[in-house]
Order: C-alpha cells, then structure tokens, then sequence
C-alpha cells in the first residue's frame, strides 16, 4: 500500500512538472507572438509615417493591353516608349524607383513619354494582392501614386506579412485613394486575372527578374553600380 501511495505521489509529481513545463513553453511562445504582433504594429506604423503629407496627384488615364503582356499602359503613342518590369516586393526595384520614379512619372505628364509599367508577381502571395491593388489603382486613373506609394513603404523584407488588403487599402487612404470601387476592386481580387497575366508573359519577352526595363524595345543595361539616374536620362533620351 505504501509502495503505491509512493508510486501515485511519484506520478502525480511528474505531471506536474510536465505541465509546468508546458506552461512555461507556452508563456514563451505567447509571448513571443504578443511581441512579434507589436514589432509588426510598430513597423506599419513607421511605414505608414512616409505617406503623412502625401497629397493625390492629378489622375493620369491609364489602360492595361494584352497584346502588350497585360502592362499598365501611360500616356500611349509617344515616339519614346519604355517598358518597366518590376515586382512590388522587389528591394532593388525600389532602388531603381527612388532613383528614377520621379523622372518616369514627369515623362507621363508632359507627354514626352510612353511608360509601360509591368507588375510582377513572382516573389509570393503578397506581391500578387499588392499587384492586384495596382490594377485596381489603374482603374482609377491613379496608377502613379499607388506605385509610389507602395514603393515608400515597403519592408525591408520580402513576404514580411505587411502586404495585407487591409494594409494596401491604408496605402489608398493615405495617399486620397479610398473610393467604393478602390476598395471592392482590392478586397475582391478583382484584377488577379491581369496579375497572372502579366506573370505569364515573362517568358515572351525574355524577363527573369526585376527589375527590367526597355527603351524602345531595347533592354537598358546600367553600367554604373546604382541606379544613376543621369545615366538613364541619357539612355532614354538617346532612344
């Protein structure tokens, strides 16, 4: 009898412990996550801090052509056409845009240029709802500022979580972008079609990465180590 009262206090000590311990490693993965949900609070929030003062722009007629890989097509008929491939995630996208986003975006509205701008996918689930959101802005004639918006306030890191529809209709709403349509077109995924199919024409124009431009059907190549953006002035301006 002793022996089993030993063998039940031995028992119940051991689940105790077990339990304790799985409190204790519960504790530690809660916490974590309370911790990691803040970091990517405070991160947004930092994020969202570069489109404070931001003001919408004068909207810009844009259309998307299948024959030219689904592309977001400005100011159309330009004797100068350039073509830029990029995903919405992409870092060194956001390095080409930094340099040269403001020079394009001056190009489309003084009528100097055609741009055709090719949103990507590649880089996982939320370059498709970002690329998505972008079709979205297009409609709205205001293609130009979602994709300097988004480019603003991009994570430093790829697939981060930040690119929610809830975080890309912020994106709107910061920059004056917040329509009923805007925001059915977003939440809906109105535009995946497009999203894939601009995915799906990479290969007929030889693209495998980002981000890829062309001038005139020609592919721009840099020669210096950033995106300088003289050297690409010159580029486009020698056709």
């Amino acid at each position: 009898m002793a022996k089993q009262a030993k063998a039940q206090a031995t028992s119940g000590g051991d689940n105790f412990t077990r339990w304790l311990v799985i409190g204790m490693v519960a504790l530690v993965v809660i916490t974590g996550v309370v911790f990691s949900m803040m970091s990517q609070s405070t991160k947004a929030s930092a994020s969202f801090a570069a489109l404070k003062d931001y003001k919408l722009t004068e909207a810009v007629a844009a259309t998307v052509d299948p024959a030219q890989g689904s592309g977001i097509v400005l100011n159309p008929g330009s004797k100068t056409q350039i073509d830029v491939w990029e995903d919405p995630q992409c870092p060194i996208c956001k390095l080409f845009e930094d340099a040269n986003g403001s020079y394009l975006d001056d190009l489309v509205r003084t009528k100097k240029a055609t741009v055709v701008f090719h949103v990507l996918s590649f880089l996982g689930d939320e370059s498709v709802r970002t690329a998505n959101a972008q079709f979205c802005a297009a409609d709205e004639n205001h293609y130009l500022d979602f994709h300097k918006a988004v480019y603003l306030v991009q994570p430093s890191l790829e697939n981060s979580g930040f690119f929610t529809n809830e975080n890309l209709l912020k994106i709107g709403d910061y920059v004056g972008l917040n329509s009923k349509s805007f925001i059915d077109c977003v939440n809906k995924g109105s535009k995946l079609d497009y999203v894939k199919a601009s995915y799906d024409s990479m290969p007929s124009y030889k693209v495998t990465g980002t981000p890829t431009v062309f001038i005139n059907g020609k592919l721009w190549e840099r020669k210096s180590p950033d995106f300088n953006l003289a050297e690409f002035r010159l580029a486009v301006e020698a056709g």
